[in-house]
C-alpha cells in the first residue's frame, strides 16, 4: 500500500506541472534531512541528525567542543561535554577555579567543594571553632549551633542549664516541654508533682489530661466522687462502663426509656 502511494505520488508531481512547485516544496525538508554533517550521525527516528560525542551544533554543522584548563571531556552526546577536575570548581565564563580549603577544612568527595572538620562549622570561607559549653558536647548535626546539652541539662542561650526536677518526678528524654516527668500516681502543678487523689470505686489512668482517674464500671463521676450509676427500667450500661442507654427498640426521653 505504502508503495502504490509512494509511486502514485511520484506520478502527479511529475505528470501535473502544477502540482511540482507544490510537491517541491513538501518533499524539500525530507531531502534536507537526509543531509547530515561532519561529525553527525543520522537521527534514530530518521529525522535530522545528532552530533558525535565531542561536538556540539552551532548552526546547521557540527562544532567541537572546546574543553577549558583543568578539565575534562565527558563524552556524552548530552550537556556541556566537558566537567572541572577533582579539586576544581566551575565558574561563571566556562572556568575551572581551584578549590580553595580553608585551615581545618578539607576537601568535599565531590572534588568541588569544601566542608569543615569536626569540632568546627563554616563561616563564610572559614572553619570557624564550635564553642561547646560546659555540661555540653559535640554534635555531627549539619544544622544547629554543633552542640547538644548532656541529659538533665537544658540549652539555654549559648549555656547549658540543670534541669529543676520536682520530688515524686524524673527526667524525660523529650526536647520539648519542662524536661521532667512525674511519677506514677502523680500529676504536674506548675513546677511540682502533686498527688492524684483517687476516690472510692475508681482507678488512676495515665493521662495528661482530665483528673488522673477513672469510675469502676457501675459507676459514674460526679464531681470529685464516683457514684453508682441509676438506671430506668429498659436500660444497659454502655461500651463506656460509665453511662447507660436504652435497649432497643426504647429510646432515651428525660431520663427514661420509651418505646415510640
Amino acid at each position: 500500500m505504502n508503495l502504490y502511494l509512494a509511486r502514485l505520488h511520484r506520478y502527479l508531481c511529475l505528470t501535473l506541472p502544477g502540482l511540482f512547485a507544490i510537491c517541491l516544496l513538501l518533499t524539500a525538508p525530507a531531502y534536507a534531512a537526509a543531509i547530515v554533517p561532519e561529525n553527525a550521525v543520522a537521527s534514530p527516528s530518521g529525522m535530522g541528525w545528532n552530533c558525535i560525542a565531542g561536538f556540539r551544533q552551532s548552526g546547521e554543522g557540527c562544532q567541537k567542543v572546546v574543553i577549558p584548563d583543568n578539565a575534562f571531556a565527558t563524552n556524552l552526546t548530552y550537556g556541556k561535554g566537558w566537567d572541572c577536575a577533582y579539586g576544581f570548581t566551575e565558574e561563571i565564563g566556562d572556568i575551572c577555579a581551584s578549590v580553595s580549603v580553608p585551615k581545618n577544612g578539607f576537601l568535599d568527595p565531590s572534588g568541588n567543594r569544601w566542608r569543615c572538620l569536626r569540632g568546627f562549622v563554616k563561616t563564610g570561607d572559614v572553619c570557624q571553632q564550635i564553642d561547646v559549653p560546659r555540661n555540653g558536647y559535640l554534635t555531627d548535626d549539619s544544622y544547629g549551633n554543633g552542640w547538644s546539652c548532656d541529659r538533665g541539662f537544658r540549652a539555654e542561650g549559648k549555656t547549658c542549664r540543670k534541669i529543676a526536677v520536682p520530688v515524686h518526678g524524673y527526667l524525660s528524654n523529650k526536647q520539648y516541654g519542662a524536661g521532667w516527668l512525674c511519677d506514677r500516681g502523680y500529676r504536674a502543678s506548675r513546677e511540682d508533682c502533686v498527688a492524684v487523689r483517687i476516690p472510692a470505686h475508681a482507678y488512676f489512668v495515665e493521662a495528661s489530661f482530665g483528673d488522673g482517674w477513672k469510675c469502676d464500671y457501675g459507676y459514674e463521676q460526679s464531681g470529685a466522687e464516683c457514684i453508682v450509676i441509676q438506671m430506668p427500667d429498659n436500660a444497659h450500661i454502655d461500651g463506656s462502663g460509665n453511662r447507660w442507654n436504652c435497649n432497643p427498640p426504647f429510646r432515651k426521653r428525660s431520663g427514661r426509656c420509651i418505646q415510640e
